[in-house]
């Protein structure tokens, strides 16, 4: 059909097909969404029955599909959405999200050239999901810095779900198979993250038991990540791993994950959201300026040695002093 002939309904279709090109991955995340059988998800794929407009936005809303480019809007902008995350407590809505962005990392290891990256001055999720006390104590951190108890929650009553714990597992199992992942490090994240670990075991939030607890996973992560920096591989999949640390002090976190079919990029606003787009060209722009950092920093993964040992030795005294 002819681009100028097709409705919006049309593009929207097809904006849908293009971003799951497998239809079985496709039909499934709709079941999940729409909380439709899977006879009814096939029936509005093949047009026999409309979308509802309910529908159409909670599928907009959730895929990251624009609005202005489904109706021909052409706002020379670029189109963002931000999204509130309850990594403690997630929402129905929120659990099918991370289930969607979990099922679309796994979908990446088919592509050769597939690639994610990310620039960090806080550890995200990637690498602290794989730490029960670490991903507990991010999650204390959110619940202290942004729920709405006039209290304060105590580290001791964090409690995880079994259905979190699998999404955080999965997340952490599925994002080492991308085939190439690039970290850049604030150098001073490891004191970032002791610094807040002391202060909340000084107003007894943390006690002395399990401040020790955290202290021990994290020198496991230390242990972990020296292994990988070492190898240039996650060690679980030998997919590739370049770890830089950056000469300048890294603002927020920001990420992108890149495949010939989907790219997507997301910066951290305030820990509590995540800002994110889908645009093409903005994502290959982002994309490019993420790799200019590489510029101010020091790859100590596989090469420059030196540079690795004084980095993980001078880590190590620090969480030994914590």
């Amino acid at each position: 059909m002819d681009m100028k002939n097709k409705t919006w309904y049309d593009i929207f279709m097809d904006a849908l097909h293009k971003k799951f090109p497998k239809k079985t991955l496709l039909t499934k995340g709709l079941m999940d969404l729409l909380n439709l059988e899977r006879e009814a998800v096939y029936r509005r794929l093949r047009k026999e029955v409309v979308f509802t407009s309910h529908e159409v936005v909670k599928i907009v809303s959730a895929y990251g599909i624009s609005l202005d480019e489904i109706a021909g809007i052409n706002t020379e902008q670029f189109s963002f959405q931000m999204r509130q995350m309850n990594y403690l407590n997630p929402s129905k809505s929120e659990q099918v999200f991370l289930k969607f962005v979990i099922k679309s990392i796994r979908e990446l290891n088919r592509f050769p050239d597939s690639e994610i990256m990310e620039i960090c001055n806080k550890f995200p999720r990637s690498i602290l999901a794989g730490f029960e006390y670490l991903n507990q104590f991010h999650l204390f951190k959110w619940k202290y810095q942004y729920g709405d108890e006039t209290e304060s929650t105590p580290f001791a009553k964090i409690k995880i779900s079994q259905e979190e714990k699998q999404i955080v597992n999965d997340y952490y199992e599925a994002i080492k198979h991308i085939t190439t992942t690039n970290i850049i490090l604030d150098k001073k994240i490891f004191e970032y993250l002791v610094n807040d670990i002391s202060y909340f075991c000084s107003i007894y939030l943390i006690t002395k038991e399990e401040k020790e607890l955290i202290r021990k996973d994290l020198m496991n992560l230390l242990d972990y990540w020296l292994d990988v920096a070492n190898k240039g591989y996650f060690p679980e999949t030998r997919n590739k791993v370049n770890l830089y640390i950056s000469h300048l002090n890294i603002e927020t976190n920001y990420s992108y994950t890149f495949s010939p079919e989907a790219s997507i990029s997301f910066i951290a606003v305030f820990e509590k959201f995540e800002v994110f787009s889908l645009n093409t060209e903005f994502v290959a722009n982002f994309m490019t300026w993420m790799q200019w950092k590489k510029r101010t920093a020091t790859q100590i993964s596989e090469v420059d040695e030196r540079s690795r040992v004084e980095f993980f030795t001078k880590q190590r005294q620090l969480i030994e002093n914590m």
